[in-house]
């Protein structure tokens, strides 16, 4: 039995304040009032909630899918304050017309804890897809299908909390479900699965991302063998994944296996081809350290050849969308940089300059892209100081420390003058990772009244999760040195 003071805290937290978030649950066959519209009637699209429940005319089943209605509006709308608040008054609605024991409520709270995650309060999300999933537990049974969902959001508010370790065994519980449900190819389970990847990754178990990764792509060509066109986007998808997971010989293999597709099935100029190339440029800028044959110097030449086709192809598209042609060209220019051809990297600058000067929305695309500085390398930087065993349950709650960078960059996109800063201080083996990554990074340069500029006192922060017993023993560790450099200097 689910322990009823448990909706009591729940109800009692929910009256007292509405101060947390939720997103719509993902489409389901069966109707309730949490997933159909009731017509109101003479009510006015305006209509608010209070007066929905002052009109004595609704059944209260109503005025829950009044309310249901109106969250689901807020949450299109990226209201999130106000859905949280509507979240609540539906999960109070609902345990009044079908209790705290039910599936309705179970929907509810799902619900309320989406929207807790998408707004960063992990912890009373991870309560609430708890409680969602108790609630199913109890009903139906632990393989039911009903379950997906919210083990999926909770594994998501765990990864997001600095719970890896968590989330890899509960997207994992939620990957066999789909397989006693639908069967172990079910395709329904990618989603799943780049869920249980990303927490692998984070962990810093690249190789049993690597393993999840194949499965995903053994599961896509699997479901689309018939139709390889269809296969682009879960390609793309992979390629994504493997950048992540620092294997950019594979990301290479990968997007070049789209362009092949895209080029047999469409011909080597059609605009779909644009993104894949750029993409495939830009994976040049990395070198695969995993592989054990070193890679052939003058790499990053090679991409250049792709930035130019995807915007030789964007300049031969003539209802090519403006956005989609700046961005492919910025990308040429912002090769030029990396490889220091400065002349060539200004010319397309100014280009794109006059380019977006022409109306108001171009005029706020050029503030985004050109009138700050932009990060043409994003730094790989550790979420955790240290790779915890998966099944290490004892270690304590994770902390969240900091690394604080002061830096300018340069006229030429380097980064110049920088200072780091560790919060706490003893994590100096991360700062000093985080600032060789920014120190390293390439910036495509900010440009002011179509000049290109260096920027000033800019400040980046890196965020990163650590237990008390890694802090301790840092302690210690720096006592013990400074003890032993205190008698090095008497014996001296």
């Amino acid at each position: 039995m689910i322990k009823e003071s448990k909706y009591v805290v729940v109800l009692l937290a929910i009256s007292a304040a509405f101060a947390s978030q939720a997103a719509p649950s993902d489409g389901e066959d069966e109707q309730s009032p949490l997933d159909q519209v009731v017509p109101v009637a003479d009510e006015d699209p305006g209509t608010t909630t209070a007066q929905a429940e002052a009109d004595n005319t609704l059944t209260p089943e109503q005025r829950l899918s009044a309310e249901f209605e109106r969250y689901r509006r807020l949450i299109s709308e990226d209201a999130m304050d106000e859905a949280d608040a509507s979240a609540k008054r539906i999960v109070e609605m609902v345990i009044r017309l079908y209790g705290p024991q039910s599936l309705e409520a179970s929907k509810a709270l799902n619900n309320l804890a989406l929207v807790q995650n998408k707004n960063g309060q992990f912890e009373a999300a991870m309560q609430n897809f708890e409680s969602a999933v108790e609630i199913i537990e109890v009903l139906e049974d632990r393989l039911n299908e009903q379950l997906v969902n919210p083990l999926k959001g909770l594994g998501s508010a765990q990864l997001s909390s600095g719970r890896p370790d968590l989330a890899v065994k509960t997207f994992d519980r939620a990957t066999h479900i789909t397989h006693v449900n639908e069967g172990p190819h079910n395709i329904e389970q990618v989603e799943i699965l780049e869920g249980l990847a990303e927490s692998k990754l984070m962990f810093g178990d690249k190789d049993g991302a690597r393993n999840v990764l194949d499965r995903i792509y053994v599961l896509n060509v699997r479901h689309f063998k018939n139709n390889e066109l269809a296969l682009v986007p879960s390609l793309m998808r992979r390629a994504r994944w493997q950048h992540a997971a620092h294997y950019y010989n594979d990301e290479r293999a990968t997007y070049r296996r789209a362009v092949r597709i895209l080029e047999a099935q469409l011909g080597k100029s059609d605009p779909q081809l644009i993104l894949p190339l750029s993409k495939l440029g830009e994976s040049f800028y990395y070198v695969d350290i995993s592989q054990s044959v070193p890679q052939p110097q003058g790499l990053v030449s090679t991409g250049e050849m792709y930035f130019k086709r995807a915007a030789k192809i964007a300049d031969a598209t003539p209802d090519i969308g403006w956005r989609e042609l700046v961005d492919v060209k910025l990308a040429l220019a912002d090769y030029y940089v990396y490889v220091e051809s400065q002349n060539r990297a200004r010319r397309i600058y100014n280009e794109m300059w006059a380019f977006l000067s022409t109306d108001e929305e171009r005029l706020a695309a050029r503030a985004e892209l050109l009138e700050q500085p932009v990060v043409l390398m994003a730094p790989i930087l550790p979420t955790h100081v240290n790779k915890v065993a998966l099944d290490d349950a004892a270690g304590g709650e994770f902390l969240t420390g900091k690394i604080r960078v002061d830096y300018r960059v340069s006229d030429r996109g380097r980064v110049r003058n920088i200072r780091t800063e560790a919060i706490p201080p003893e994590f100096t083996e991360m700062q000093q990772l985080v600032h060789r990554e920014i120190r390293n990074s390439v910036f495509r340069p900010r440009m002011v009244e179509s000049k290109i500029e260096s920027s000033d006192n800019l400040v980046y922060e890196h965020s990163f999760f650590y237990r008390q017993a890694d802090l301790d023993k840092l302690i210690k560790q720096i006592e013990q040195a400074t003890k032993k450099s205190g008698r090095k200097n008497q014996s001296t």
